[in-house]
């Protein structure tokens, strides 16, 4: 019989980690309008205060909620120890940009706010999304409103105008979130329009065979990032396709993990 150490190693950790911790669930951060809002917080069950990760979920700006899309991310973060809040926010076409983006924002303050009573450093809080909600944390990291510690995008939508030309079309979803598509409006919805320097490290994840969003979205995000001398690392996932939950089908999709948490201790620290 043969053993797998490192699998063996994360599932005692992932245990160990899960027995001494503590999830609470359909908190209210913000009510916009009379609208409730609400996420989910996990946190280690000691005194120790640490860095917090907000997770923010895709969905084509028009689905999905706090749970969807992003299982993978639960259990390696809580198998590492670091405290994360998962967030709803307000959905196309119901509610058009920049409805969502205020909504991440308003998270960031609430968490920040509550910073004692969750045991977390304020000033140590990286924004995490995937596809859709990759753009939208980006958005918010970037437009200066809060202050976050660092930003990590999964095969986010970086440069609309950019994605457009790559599709050959304007996807039938961002009309639903940017009611006035005009050049104008794609533009100030690109994350891309608020690099500079200064902002805040940027991590970058994304599949070469992602078909709903190209990967050169995250590369051309990234050199626009360094040139302004700002930092942002990127791992790509060889062969890998477009969400995180279909990267759990293949082992060697799954190689993000460690670096990801890597690159999070490293901010949160």
């Amino acid at each position: 019989m043969t053993f797998d150490l490192p699998r063996l190693l994360l599932l005692f950790l992932s245990i160990v980690s899960i027995a001494w911790s503590k999830e609470i669930k359909d908190i209210e951060f913000a009510r916009p309008h009379g609208y409730s809002l609400t996420l989910d917080a996990w946190r280690p069950d000691d005194a120790q205060v640490r860095g917090a990760v907000i997770l923010v979920h895709g969905g084509g700006w028009e689905a999905g909620d706090k749970r969807t899309y992003i299982g993978p991310w639960f259990t390696t973060l809580t198998a590492a120890g670091i405290p994360w809040f998962t967030i709803n926010y307000r959905l196309a076409p119901r509610f058009p940009h920049p409805a969502a983006v205020e909504d991440i924002e308003a998270a960031v303050a609430w968490v920040r706010g509550h910073a004692r009573e969750y045991q977390v450093d304020p000033d140590r809080i990286v924004l995490m999304g995937e596809s859709a909600g990759g753009h939208l944390a980006a958005l918010a990291a970037l437009r200066d409103k809060v202050k976050v510690a660092g930003l990590v995008s999964f095969y986010g939508i970086h440069d609309i105008p950019q994605w457009k030309i790559q599709r050959g079309e304007l996807p039938r979803n961002i009309a639903l979130y940017l009611p006035q598509a005009n050049d104008a409006a794609l533009v100030e919805a690109s994350p891309i329009t608020y690099v500079k320097r200064g902002q805040a490290p940027v991590l970058l994840v994304h599949g070469t065979a992602d078909q709903g969003v190209p990967w050169q979205q995250s590369q051309s995000f990234c050199e626009a990032t360094r040139k302004v001398g700002a930092r942002c690392d990127m791992q790509l996932i060889e062969g890998a396709p477009h969400g995180v939950e279909n990267w759990e089908k293949e082992l060697r999709f799954q190689i993000w993990k460690a670096p990801t948490v890597a690159w999070l201790h490293r901010q949160l620290r």
